[in-house]
C-alpha cells in the first residue's frame, strides 16, 4: 500500500483511550469502499461483499430516536461500496426489512430481492428438513427429531419447510457436551423481542384476540406489506402484523388467499416467546394499579376466598389467555401459574417460591409471610369443560396428600392457608383450608349437612364450616 493508503486504514481503525471509534463520518461513509480496493489490491482480485442484517442499525436507531441521521448514513455507506466500487464482485445483503422507501438502493445495477414469499433460493434460508435428519444421524441424535420438529420447524419460504440453523446447532452442541436435554429457547438471546411487546402494548381488544387465536394453535389472515419502513411502525397498527411476519415471529399458512396472507407461529420457541412477553406485559400493567394489587395479595394472607376469586378473574379478563383445547393441560396450567407469580412478585415482606420442594412432592407456589407468621400453599388446576369443584378439590387433596405444609410447619408458620384454584378460559374458582381442619367455600348456595339433623341446613349467603374431619364437633358461621 501506499503511505496515504495506509494512513487512511489507520484513520479507520484508530480508537480513543476509551477505545471509540474517531473516524469522521465522512471517512465512516467511504469506509467499505476504502476497504475493498485495498483488499483488491493486495490479493489481486474484486471482493464479495456479505452484509448480514444490513437493517439492524436502522432498527436500533429508530428505537433510539436518531432514524433520520442513520438512514442517510446507510444510504450513503450503500451508495459508494455497492455502486461506485470499480472493486466488487458483487454483495449479499440480508436482513428483515426492504426498506426501499428509504431509497437506500436507489440506483444500484442488477438488484435482485427475494423474500420469504419468493421459490428461488429458499432452501438457503435454514436447514431443510432432509438436511436435519442427516445432522442427527450423523451425530447420533436421531431420537431428538421429533423434539427439534416441534421447536424449530415451521418457517415457511417460498412454500418450503425451513428449520431456524442457529437453534438447531446450538442444540446438537449441547446435547453433545451435555449441557441440555430438552430443547431451549435460543432465540431469545439474539434479539432483544421488543417488537413484539410493542405489538401487545399496542394491541386493541380485537388484537388481542388474535393472538389468542395464534397462541392456540390456528390461523388469521392478514395483509401483508413487504416495503415497510420502521418509520412506518406507528403509523397504522396492521403494519405491526407485516414486520413481525418479516421478522419470523409469524409464518404462511397455506396459499394466499387474494390480498390476505394467513399466518401461525412457526413452532413452540416463538410461541414460547410470545407467551413470555405478555405475561411481561401483564405484570407491568397490574402494577399500575399498585392499590388493587395490594388489595388481592392480601386477601391470600386474609383467607379472603371471594376477594381472590373476584381479584383473579378480573386480571385473567384483561390478559391473554390460552383457550386451545388441544394444548396440554399442564401447559395450560403453567399459564395461569405464571400469571399469578407474575401478580405475586415484589410484593413486600413475601417470599415467593414456584415449584419448590415441599412434603413429599413440589407445591405450584409457596409464599412465606414471616413477619406475620403465614404460610400460602397453592395448588393450580385447569378445570376442563368448566369442572370447577373438581379442580379445586383435587387441588387441596394433593396440598394435603403431598403434605406440602410440612416445610411452613418446620418454619413455625402459625398460621398456614392452603388454597387449591381451578382455571378454565378467563374465569377462576377458589377454595381454602386453614391448616389440617378447616375449610372454607365461596359458592352461592351452601348445602350442609350433618349427621345429627334430619334436614340440611341451605344458605344462599356466604358461609364458613369450621369443624373437625370426623364431623363430631362442627359448628357453622354464616356470614
Amino acid at each position: 500500500m501506499t503511505e496515504p493508503e495506509r494512513n487512511q486504514y489507520k484513520a479507520l481503525i484508530h480508537t480513543d483511550k476509551s477505545g471509540v471509534f474517531t473516524m469522521p463520518d465522512e471517512l465512516l461513509k467511504d469506509s467499505l469502499q476504502l476497504l475493498s480496493q485495498l483488499l483488491r489490491k493486495h490479493f489481486g482480485q474484486k471482493v464479495i461483499l456479505l452484509l448480514d442484517e444490513y437493517d439492524i442499525p436502522l432498527d436500533k436507531a429508530y428505537q433510539s430516536g436518531y432514524y433520520g441521521p442513520m438512514a442517510d448514513l446507510i444510504r450513503a455507506l450503500f451508495e459508494n461500496a455497492l455502486k461506485t466500487n470499480d472493486s466488487l464482485e458483487f454483495a449479499v445483503l440480508s436482513g428483515c426489512l426492504r426498506l426501499s422507501k428509504e431509497s437506500i438502493f436507489t440506483g444500484l445495477n442488477n438488484f435482485k430481492v427475494y423474500t420469504i414469499k419468493d421459490v428461488r433460493y429458499r432452501e438457503y434460508f435454514g436447514f431443510t428438513d432432509t438436511e436435519v435428519r442427516q445432522m442427527l444421524a450423523y451425530y447420533g441424535f436421531s431420537g431428538q427429531y421429533g423434539a427439534i420438529k416441534e421447536w424449530y420447524d415451521g418457517y415457511r419460504f417460498g412454500g418450503s419447510g425451513i428449520y431456524c440453523p442457529w437453534d438447531v446447532i446450538n442444540y446438537c452442541d449441547g446435547l453433545r457436551d451435555g449441557s441440555v436435554t430438552e430443547p431451549q429457547n435460543y432465540w431469545v438471546n439474539t434479539s432483544g423481542n421488543h417488537i413484539i411487546r410493542k405489538f401487545i402494548e399496542k394491541a386493541d381488544r380485537t388484537t388481542r384476540d388474535e393472538i389468542e387465536i395464534l397462541i392456540n394453535g390456528s390461523c388469521i389472515k392478514k395483509k401483508i406489506r413487504q416495503e415497510l419502513t420502521y418509520r412506518d411502525l406507528d403509523s397504522k397498527s396492521d403494519n405491526l402484523w407485516s414486520i413481525l411476519f418479516t421478522a419470523g415471529y409469524l409464518t404462511q399458512h397455506g396459499k394466499d388467499d387474494g390480498s390476505l396472507t394467513g399466518l401461525v407461529f412457526p413452532n413452540k420457541e416463538i410461541q414460547w416467546i410470545f407467551e413470555e412477553q405478555i405475561q411481561d406485559w401483564f405484570v407491568a400493567e397490574t402494577k399500575k394499579d399498585t392499590q388493587t394489587l395490594a388489595d388481592f395479595c392480601r386477601a391470600f394472607e386474609e383467607n379472603d376466598t371471594a376477594a381472590i376469586e373476584k381479584g383473579f378473574t378480573s386480571y385473567l379478563r384483561k390478559t391473554i389467555s390460552i383457550r386451545d383445547t388441544n394444548a396440554p393441560k399442564e401447559r395450560k396450567e403453567n399459564f395461569y401459574h405464571g400469571i399469578l407469580l407474575g401478580l405475586f412478585a415484589g410484593m413486600d415482606g413475601w417470599n415467593v417460591k414456584s415449584n419448590a420442594e415441599s412434603g413429599e412432592g413440589y407445591c405450584d407456589i409457596s409464599v412465606e409471610v414471616e413477619d406475620k407468621g403465614i404460610g400460602i400453599l397453592i395448588e393450580l388446576k385447569y378445570a376442563e369443560k368448566a369442572a370447577f369443584d373438581k379442580g379445586c378439590r383435587e387441588a387441596l387433596k394433593q396440598i394435603n396428600d403431598r403434605n406440602y405444609e410440612e416445610t411452613f410447619t418446620d418454619n413455625g408458620m402459625a398460621a398456614i392457608r392452603k388454597y387449591g384454584i381451578a382455571c378454565y378460559k378467563k374465569q377462576c374458582r377458589v377454595v381454602s383450608r386453614q391448616g389440617p381442619d378447616t375449610l372454607q367455600f365461596t359458592p352461592n348456595v351452601i348445602n350442609l349437612s350433618f349427621p345429627w339433623c334430619h334436614k340440611p341446613y341451605i344458605s344462599s349467603r356466604r358461609a364458613s364450616a369450621h369443624g373437625r374431619r370426623n364431623g363430631t364437633n362442627t359448628t357453622l358461621h354464616v356470614v
